[in-house]
């Protein structure tokens, strides 16, 4: 079998590996990008219409990589010609001690925040009920989430990467290089960015980092009251999160809790975890009927520390895991994963 050449190539076409090939190619870089399953498929972590865009940590570390990511949003968006980042302000509340770290540290870094007693923020917003003080950054918001990957998708090959589709690929590792192996082709490049995601140890083996991989569950609930819709946390145990998705609802859901799972073998719908969110909007968000409009679900794939991988070994660049909080930074990310590709 006779191997054709590339510059880079990239394993997994989710958020990640897609915009390290989109940067990539932009840069006029010969790049294949290979994704397993098919266009718009949701086996993996990055589909789904929403996820959070926030400055909200309590390390400053992921505070600055927030702060870098937006303008790198912005570029993307103008690539792209749609919008993908929608600015609608994000809160945090719950935990006293959670969340004055939080504020402390995105002041730290410059982020501008307020912060809301409870009354002001009922007044503010009527579909939450508050038990303490409230914070407030207004350049937190949403990410389109299947826009944002489509999007990569269509410029990477727009900039001149190949996109492929449904090819569950082999890597093999050399001095020279990699070898990705796709049933009967065969592709030679100087190196590899792995973004395999839950699917990270299947193609690196013995190189891959100590990841978990959980299935966690997502509900979307019908608003029945109009207002602002700023994405939120909740700083409690296990931490709530949601926001508005257009079309769909708010999406509410508990971060972390879900089971242990092989990503090629789903487990059944935990109704436990389901009954326990719907609770929890009946007492903490009367501005949504707590019957659910429908649940679906994606994966983790976190490491001990829930940090991110970024790192390169030889000619192999890992960009998995995300630890489940990564969306948010897909172009900066993709960048990054794009850089160290050509050291």
């Amino acid at each position: 079998m006779s191997a054709r050449r590339t510059e880079v190539a990239v394993i997994g076409a989710g958020a990640m590996g897609s915009a390290a090939a989109w940067w990539l190619a932009r840069r006029g870089v010969d790049v294949v990008l290979f994704e397993q399953f098919e266009l718009g498929h949701t086996r993996g972590s990055s589909h789904g219409a929403t996820r959070i865009f926030r400055m909200a940590y309590d390390d400053p570390a992921y505070v600055r990589m927030a702060q870098a990511a937006l303008p790198l949003w912005r570029e993307l968006e103008d690539d792209a010609g749609e919008p993908l980042l929608d600015t609608t302000g994000a809160i945090d509340r719950g935990d006293p001690s959670s969340v004055d770290a939080v504020g402390a540290a995105m002041r730290a870094c410059g982020v501008r925040v307020e912060r809301l007693t409870v009354a002001a923020a009922t007044e503010r917003w009527p579909a939450f009920r508050f038990s303490g003080d409230v914070l407030f950054h207004p350049e937190g918001g949403r990410c389109r989430a299947d826009a944002t990957v489509s999007a990569l998708h269509r410029r990477a090959a727009d900039h001149g990467a190949d996109v492929r589709f449904g090819e569950r690929v082999q890597l093999r590792v050399s001095a020279d290089g990699v070898e990705v192996v796709a049933d009967d082709d065969a592709w030679q490049a100087p190196t590899a960015v792995v973004t395999a995601g839950a699917w990270a140890t299947h193609v690196l083996g013995s190189r891959a980092p100590e990841v978990t991989v959980t299935q966690e569950q997502v509900q979307h609930f019908a608003p029945r009251v109009e207002q602002e819709w700023p994405s939120f946390i909740d700083h409690r145990r296990p931490w709530i999160y949601g926001l508005l998705t257009p079309g769909e609802g708010v999406k509410v859901d508990e971060h972390h809790v879900g089971p242990v799972v092989d990503p090629d073998h789903r487990l059944p719908r935990d109704a436990d975890a389901e009954a326990r969110v719907v609770r929890y909007v009946e007492e903490w968000m009367p501005g949504l009927d707590p019957t659910p409009l429908y649940t679906t679900e994606c994966l983790y794939t976190t490491t001990p520390d829930e940090s991110f991988v970024i790192e390169r070994v030889g000619p192999v660049v890992i960009g998995s895991p995300c630890s489940g909080h990564g969306f948010k930074f897909t172009p900066l990310i993709g960048r990054l994963l794009a850089d160290l590709a050509l050291e």
